[in-house]
């Protein structure tokens, strides 16, 4: 029988960062590219309008509707399934289950039409819970496997995988898309694109899979009564974050801050689409997949450089940093309208998007108190961050809808990183260089 690896091990931690690898290959082809490149070329007239759900919906509203209802549906369903994870001692069991549901949704998504749009929608909605869902164990292992010098540089590493592994599938979709010559062989493309990213985040997550421990073995088993643990373990991690002033007014700065960088995130490229204007939709194609690579490659140096920022100047100052240049970033994203304006925005994105997410998941870690209990902490987490960017999207989604502009609804974003940047200060200082 295999033997688990000890905690802080070489081995084991970059087995866990290896993850990134595998499924950040989701959140750039499907998320952040070619599927929403794909989705805009299915509609065939300017009108872009989708009837579904008896109305009719901006395809972009729609989209992130979907999107804001998959969110929903995670935060009520990782607290459940946490309780049950801690119960019964097998963290891995829900995150390979996650993992695979995602998997399987990618590749579903090689048959997405606007014929058959309930059904399409399913294989999105299960690409997006696989996912994330998969993401609430994943980070729970960190303070398990990780002490907490160690945490903010695994973290970015972890990071900075990611963004190498899903650079270079999007390299090889992206020659297979351009080599092609007729709308029709590109579409045909991008649907084995969707096909491919399903096979690599299953088959480069066995490694992951392979080393990481299992938990702690007993003999439980899951009763109905243990069903509903995660929500009386999410009051108790409530209750308990009245006596820890700092952790309860970061996780408060966090959930403001974060669902504006979700929502951007997950709609970028749909604002590239529709708003920037490009000469025709081969220059489109191309100028958003490599505004995308920019992003990625950017965020690669980003994610780095935020980790030694955090090791000199503290993660709460650094936090403060980053928010205030996504906070400029909103603003000028109003006014950009050229695709030599969207690279360099997409630029400063790239510097910013994989340091903060690095960072907010590392300074929480490291001001989680001594507890064995990492998954119902790391669960309040991710609760936190899905109904914040449920609330970050249904109000972009309307904005958009109301006014028939995403300059609008991104603009507006604005306002949360201005109340996370008010909210940061409020948090407790400390003479050590956590903050």
């Amino acid at each position: 029988m295999k033997q688990p690896l000890p905690k802080g091990n070489k081995k084991l931690l970059n087995a866990w960062a290896f993850y990134d690898w595998a499924n950040s290959v989701y959140t750039l082809t499907i998320a952040s590219s070619i599927f929403p490149i794909f989705y805009s070329a299915l509609f065939v007239s300017e009108i872009k309008v989708v009837p579904a759900f008896g109305y009719e919906f901006k395809s972009t509203a729609l989209i992130t509707f979907v999107t804001a209802f998959t969110f929903l549906v995670v935060s009520i369903l990782s607290p459940l399934l946490s309780g049950i994870a801690d119960y019964v001692g097998n963290k891995k069991f829900f995150m390979k289950f996650f993992c695979y549901v995602g998997g399987l949704g990618c590749i579903g998504l090689y048959w997405f039409s606007l014929d058959h749009i309930y059904i399409s929608l399913v294989c999105y909605f299960m690409g997006l819970i696989g996912y994330w869902g998969s993401l609430v164990f994943y980070n729970s292992y960190l303070p398990d496997i990780a002490f907490p010098e160690q945490q903010d540089r695994i973290s970015a590493r972890g990071f900075s995988l990611g963004y190498v592994g899903s650079v270079i599938l999007l390299i090889i979709n992206l020659i297979m898309v351009m080599s092609q010559e007729t709308g029709e062989a590109k579409m045909t493309m991008m649907r084995w694109s969707f096909v491919m990213v399903g096979v690599w985040w299953i088959l480069f997550s066995q490694y992951t899979f392979y080393i990481l421990p299992k938990g702690v073995k007993n003999d439980r088993k899951v009763t109905r009564n243990v069903v509903l643990n995660g929500f009386r373990e999410l009051r108790q991690v409530w209750q308990q974050l009245k006596s820890n002033l700092r952790l309860k007014r970061y996780l408060v700065a966090f959930f403001v801050f974060s669902m504006a960088v979700q929502t951007i995130m997950l709609i970028a490229v749909y604002f590239g689409e529709e708003e920037i204007k490009w000469v025709d939709d081969s220059q489109k194609t191309m100028g958003l997949i490599v505004s995308i690579l920019v992003i990625q490659v950017v965020a690669i140096l980003g994610a780095v450089l935020t980790s030694r920022a955090s090791e000199k100047f503290g993660n709460i100052k650094t936090l403060i940093a980053v928010n205030i240049i996504w906070m400029l970033l909103c603003f000028a994203a109003y006014f950009v309208i050229t695709p030599v304006h969207f690279y360099i925005t997409a630029g400063f994105v790239g510097l910013v998007m994989g340091g903060i997410q690095a960072l907010a998941r590392s300074t929480y870690s490291k001001f989680l108190p001594e507890t064995a209990d990492t998954t119902s902490y790391f669960s309040f987490y991710d609760v936190a961050e899905k109904i914040g960017i449920v609330i970050g999207m249904i109000i972009f989604a309307t904005i958009d809808q109301i006014t028939g502009s995403m300059r609008n609804a991104i603009l507006f974003l604005f306002v949360f990183f201005l109340f996370g940047i008010l909210l940061l200060f409020r948090v407790p200082r400390e003479s050590n260089n956590i903050l």
